[in-house]
């Protein structure tokens, strides 16, 4: 009587089984392999010199040509008809010797106009005109410190004076832009000293842009307001 086979036991129901649907080819090259491998170096024999490599060499055509292009140039000062360099950077033109001397004009008739009040208000309140040494000096005094107010009055405003803004002229420093109230103080100051010294007034007579002391001072200058209005304008 022969033994009974056992039979095989039957694969779990619950867990599916799927076999690979693809055979393992030798054609399939691991990841590995493309990794880079470091050099593998000789050591170097003591006493004896490290070789130099030479520089790469650019993979560029031989038949590609280069462009040369040129430094660009630095940038050079404005200059006049004269080949001297100018203080003006921007381009704003500066108002003619005539142009200025009606400005002045008219400023100067303002102030004679306030001193001829202060004049008819000290003849009401009882005074008499005398013209000695004493009271001289005391007129002169007057007529310098009015004028003196009304520059300054101008100055600390912050805008141009009666005699500008009747002759359409501005102030502008040299780089073009409205001058603040410590350049128009400055420009006061300069003015005050120019008329007092004369020299200072008469400079612009030889300066090659026609400025005075109190432009130079203040590194401000009087311009046409508009520029479609240059009646009188420097050629």
């Amino acid at each position: 009587m022969q033994p009974a086979v056992a039979e095989p036991p039957a694969p779990p129901i619950g867990r599916a089984y799927q076999p690979s649907l693809f055979q393992q080819s030798s054609n399939v090259i691991p990841i590995e392999s493309y990794i880079p491998v470091e050099p593998h170096t000789k050591p170097r024999p003591a006493g004896q010199p490290a070789v130099k490599r030479g520089a790469k060499r650019p993979r560029v055509p031989e038949e590609q040509g280069k462009l040369d292009f040129l430094a660009p140039a630095p940038p050079k000062p404005r200059t006049l008809s004269t080949t001297v360099e100018a203080v003006i950077f921007c381009d704003a033109p500066v108002a003619v010797r005539l142009h200025r001397a009606v400005a002045a004009a008219i400023d100067w008739a303002m102030v004679l106009l306030a001193y001829g009040m202060f004049l008819f208000a000290f003849t009401q309140m009882g005074g008499s005109i005398a013209l000695n040494k004493t009271n001289a000096m005391v007129y002169i005094g007057a007529l310098l410190m009015i004028s003196f107010a009304y520059g300054l009055t101008w100055a600390l405003a912050g805008t141009e004076s009666m005699g500008m803004y009747c002759t359409r002229l501005k102030v502008l420093t040299f780089d073009g832009f409205p001058p603040d109230r410590k350049q128009r103080l400055m420009r006061f100051a300069g003015s005050a000293l120019s008329m007092g010294t004369v020299i200072g007034t008469t400079w612009s007579l030889v300066d090659e842009e026609c400025l005075g002391w109190q432009d130079h001072i203040s590194r401000t200058f009087p311009t046409p307001r508009e520029a479609e209005n240059l009646t009188l304008i420097r050629k």
